[in-house]
């Protein structure tokens, strides 16, 4: 049973269900309804009179404690709803094929498992692509990534200007998930078997409400791995300040090293330090 429909009942409001809302007598206590002309989203609370107008929050109006994390968590389910009946996402170029190399040092099965494929058309030729997926499923844009050295950009999103999420999908280790920068990073570490990385493709892609999107999927912690640098620093500093109260912890690298470039030994001393 839903919070609204708890509180009406609580209150002794008659209601009628009509498909995700709630349909009762309306709330304005200068309006004589005779008939339930007032809608109450029986998740979020909020309601309208189609009526008189007279608009607000159910629990606002009756000044009672929620659970904002229920609310919360519906909020998003209806947003990856509207992106599911959007569209399908983004389909690979039909000449692509498997990425079966070991740029980097990394593994062909890691890169497997994460879909990269070099197909001969542009954008995309003369990199290692990845599709990124959104909590959905749904590919909503790819990375490609110069591994030539011949290229006028290192990086190549497409399409331009997409909204990225944060990527992949993972597990917690102990409630906790490792925050890096760049794909690369989080591949080398998934390589080495930290599996709870995920990257932000950059301190300017990340946000309150992707730290909700943690939250909600039932992340406790934040391990903060950005690299060694100066501006690595001041970029796990501004993550830091996004996530206000919820735990954090900036992991340190050396000035000259990023989670892409650390070695098997090195990521197993960092697994013990953080989990043990």
């Amino acid at each position: 049973m839903s919070q609204v429909i708890e509180l009406l009942e609580d209150r002794g409001i008659f209601y009628k269900l009509s498909g995700r809302d709630v349909l009762v007598a309306c709330l304005n206590p200068e309006h004589e309804d005779r008939s339930p002309s007032m809608r109450i989203d029986k998740v979020l609370g909020v309601f309208h009179c189609f009526s008189c107008g007279y608009k607000g929050n159910l629990f606002a109006h009756y000044d009672v404690d929620y659970s904002t994390t229920a609310v919360k968590r519906e909020q998003i389910n209806r947003i990856i709803a509207n992106l599911r009946s959007a569209g399908v996402g983004l389909q690979l170029p039909e000449q692509a094929m498997p990425y079966i190399g070991n740029y980097r040092g990394i593994k062909p099965e890691t890169y497997k498992k994460f879909g990269a494929f070099r197909p001969h058309v542009s954008p995309f030729s003369g990199r290692i692509n990845f599709p990124i997926t959104d909590t959905s499923g749904r590919v909503v844009a790819f990375q490609g990534r110069d591994d030539t050295d011949t290229l006028p950009n290192k990086y190549m999103f497409h399409p331009s200007g997409a909204k990225l999420p944060l990527f992949p999908n993972v597990r917690p280790l102990q409630g906790r998930v490792i925050l890096v920068e760049g794909i690369f990073d989080m591949l080398n570490l998934h390589d080495n078997g930290l599996e709870n990385a995920i990257c932000c493709f950059g301190v300017k892609n990340f946000s309150e409400t992707k730290l909700n999107f943690l939250k909600i999927s039932g992340v406790q912690g934040l391990d903060i791995m950005f690299d060694g640098d100066h501006a690595g620093k001041e970029g796990a500093e501004q993550v830091r300040k996004i996530a206000g109260n919820f735990p954090t912890k900036i992991v340190k690298l050396p000035n000259d090293r990023d989670p892409g470039s650390l070695d098997s030994k090195y990521i197993e001393t960092l697994r013990k330090n953080l989990y043990g």
